[in-house]
């Protein structure tokens, strides 16, 4: 895909910045959020056992649940917990064919997942184990591991706290 440049680069760029100075409030005029949090992110699968496979026992994510799909008969929905009380969801539609996943406008650019330095290198090994396929530590970006999941699921290891970018806290106690 083309990157802009030149003039177009910079008007994408002053853009963002009036976005920013609109819309994005200093630390203590933010409102409380709504929500408790992600209870769970879920995604289509093309095989169960292949990806619980993959997510459990390559990238250590405990399977936590199993149960049919209360909205289609026939299908498994499955959860496998990835921290602080958030899970990570599929479900798969037996009968249905299913095009490849792709990076489009409404669909998942990644899942970025914090994880820390035993668990990177451990994530590392095993997918280097299991030849799969994944980007990074490189470009300048040490902290992440890209890959795709069995069912194409973009996926990132993130070796940054949870609620921080860049090293700069953007929620909680430190922010701004």
């Amino acid at each position: 895909m083309p990157q802009p440049e030149g003039a177009e680069l910079e008007a994408i760029r002053a853009r963002r910045e009036e976005l920013r100075k609109r819309w994005l409030r200093p630390v203590g005029e933010r409102p409380a959020t709504t929500v408790r949090g992600v209870h769970h992110v879920a995604f289509i699968c093309r095989d169960v056992e292949e990806t619980i496979r993959f997510h459990q026992e390559l990238l250590g994510f405990p399977l936590v649940e199993i149960v049919e799909n209360r909205d289609y008969r026939g299908s498994t929905h499955f959860f496998f917990d990835i921290g602080n009380g958030n899970l990570l969801g599929f479900f798969d539609f037996p009968g249905h064919d299913h095009p490849p996943a792709a990076e489009t406008l409404g669909g998942v650019q990644h899942l970025a997942l914090s994880v820390g330095d035993e668990q990177f290198t451990a994530a590392r090994e095993a997918l280097d184990r299991e030849g799969v396929e994944y980007l990074g530590p490189d470009r300048g970006v040490e902290e992440s591991l890209y890959f795709r999941d069995p069912n194409g699921v973009p996926v990132e290891l993130y070796r940054e706290r949870l609620g921080v970018f860049d090293g700069n806290p953007l929620t909680g106690p430190g922010a701004g």
